[in-house]
């Protein structure tokens, strides 16, 4: 099915023939990181569908490579987009879990701080919550018009390609979209709390457990945001910063087990 929002459309993609009036199980809203769509979870939610579960994987506003202004998209877009999608997936009567990896984090953070209500378990995949006012490209021209994926010998110097076989790296090369410029260059707007009460799990891939905590009691600013949490649990899933490739059964084991909760 097809969630538009005001400013662009997002896609959930689900072959999940249960409807969401005939079962308790809450929906499971998959969102990827930065280049990434819905086909980037195919094979977690594949493993999910064999567990009971109800995986609705999304493609965010900017990364649908046929919207002709695919480029313009902002996290405002992004934002709306998985509010809709979210009730759409009945999450104001039965909250859904929503797993966001990588550079998800800034829309879901919005979500949460917009519409906590929606959102019943939150899992960052290799990734955390934002501050507020939290630009992930703040040196870059405002002006940016588009990111495209970069080679993989620089994008292995920014995060672990552990895991990823040929195959993954070629199928990553050929489906990547390019990030819209306004998605990397505005700000996150934060404004309430209750986002910091929704029950969270970081699933910690390329970086332990052990050294999240230690940075988010320390201070460090890209983790100041996991301090805050009232309501948070970990799990080490060591691989790369894509599992969903390099992991993907573990990884829906995971998920699939905050999702009784």
């Amino acid at each position: 099915m097809n969630a538009d929002s005001a400013h662009g459309t997002a896609h959930v993609h689900s072959t999940d023939a249960s409807d969401a009036s005939e079962t308790t199980e809450p929906t499971i809203l998959l969102i990827a990181g930065h280049w990434l769509g819905a086909w980037a979870w195919d094979a977690v939610a594949d493993a999910l569908r064999t567990l009971g579960r109800r995986p609705l994987p999304l493609t965010l506003p900017g990364l649908d490579p046929h919207d002709p202004q695919r480029a313009s998209r902002t996290l405002e877009d992004q934002a709306s987009a998985i509010v809709l999608a979210l009730l759409d997936a009945d999450a104001a009567q039965r909250p859904a879990v929503v797993v966001a990896h990588s550079g998800a984090n800034a829309p879901v953070s919005m979500v949460l701080d917009r519409r906590p209500d929606l959102v019943g378990h939150v899992v960052w995949v290799d990734s955390g919550p934002v501050a507020p006012g939290t630009v992930f490209l703040p040196d870059a021209p405002s002006d940016l018009a588009e990111l495209p994926l970069p080679d993989f010998e620089t994008l292995g110097g920014q995060a672990s390609l552990d895991g990823l076989t040929p195959a993954d790296l070629d199928r990553f090369r050929r489906c990547a979209v390019p990030e819209p410029g306004p998605v990397l260059t505005r700000p996150v707007p934060l404004t309430g709390d209750g986002r910091r009460d929704v029950p969270t799990t970081l699933v910690c891939c390329s970086i332990p457990s052990a050294q999240v905590v230690d940075a988010a009691r320390g201070g460090h600013p890209m983790f100041a945001e996991v301090a805050a949490l009232r309501q948070v649990g970990f799990v080490d899933l060591p691989t790369g910063h894509w599992p969903m490739w390099s992991r993907p059964t573990d990884l829906a084991a995971v998920i699939a087990g905050v999702g009784l909760a």
